[in-house]
């Protein structure tokens, strides 16, 4: 029997956007967290900002399935969720390894975190572990079963801020992160069954984030079969179409 072609296979990806809005609340919407089931495996997070327990548990989704979170950058929006996260798995007894990976100072950064929200929580003793694996732009990893690109992203965090290709359950999904544009987008775009892009303002500058009038500019160059758009500000939720883009918003499902 011939094999079939990726994207034909009857399983796949569940992406469930938990959280896809900006820093700021703007529209309402809970900050980065997105999650990724492929078929037959334990999920994985893209991002987990400090409104992601409440946005998981908004779309029915359990914490402490989660297997693994792999991380942009180190901006509250983006990882702040993560002490949430590993003491709801302490609390609720969690067993699994919570895997998180991340640019270099995730480590350090997330043991901060914790220590000003929660102190004392970073040496406490818990019933698994939290690995944290750094992973440099231009290097791979593989976490929970998930192959991992990074590519370097142009937004300051106080660490390298990475823009991500994920190889997950057969496919493949790219993700900008908050970055201004670089060339490095057309490559992690390459062939990706989904592009996660962020689109924060219309075409007014912005340091270090993208914007739509980036993405027409670019769009031919873009070879994803798919693009969808997260990280919106205010000012570009306001406009009431979006004409030839498709736009996240929390609780979206979508089978990749």
């Amino acid at each position: 029997m011939p094999t079939m072609p990726k994207r034909d296979l009857p399983d796949g990806v569940t992406v469930t956007f938990a959280g896809c809005g900006d820093a700021f609340g703007s529209g309402g919407r809970f900050q980065a967290c997105l999650h990724l089931r492929a078929s037959g495996s334990a999920p994985v997070l893209l991002d987990c900002g400090a409104s992601s327990l409440i946005a998981l548990r908004r779309c029915g989704l359990e914490p402490g399935e989660v297997a693994a979170v792999v991380v942009s950058h180190l901006h509250g929006d983006h990882f702040a969720g993560l002490p949430f996260l590993i003491l709801d798995g302490q609390f609720s007894h969690r067993a699994d390894p919570l895997l998180v990976a991340g640019p270099p100072g995730t480590r350090d950064r997330l043991l901060a975190a914790m220590e000003c929200l929660f102190p004392g929580s970073g040496a406490a003793a818990r019933d698994f572990k939290v690995e944290v694996t750094e992973v440099a732009p231009g290097s791979r990893a593989r976490v929970a079963g998930v192959g991992v690109l990074a590519r370097a992203a142009a937004h300051p965090s106080g660490a390298p801020a990475l823009s991500l290709r994920l190889d997950i359950g057969g496919r493949v999904i790219a993700y900008t992160g908050d970055t201004a544009w670089t060339g490095d987008l057309v490559d992690l775009a390459a062939g990706a069954d989904l592009l996660i892009a962020e689109a924060y303002v219309r075409a007014k500058p912005v340091p270090y984030h993208l914007r739509l009038a980036d993405l027409d500019e670019h769009r031919a160059e873009l070879t994803c079969r798919r693009l969808v758009l997260t990280h919106l500000s205010r000012d570009l939720l306001s406009e009431s179409e979006l004409r030839g883009y498709e736009v996240a918003h929390d609780g979206l499902v979508l089978h990749v």
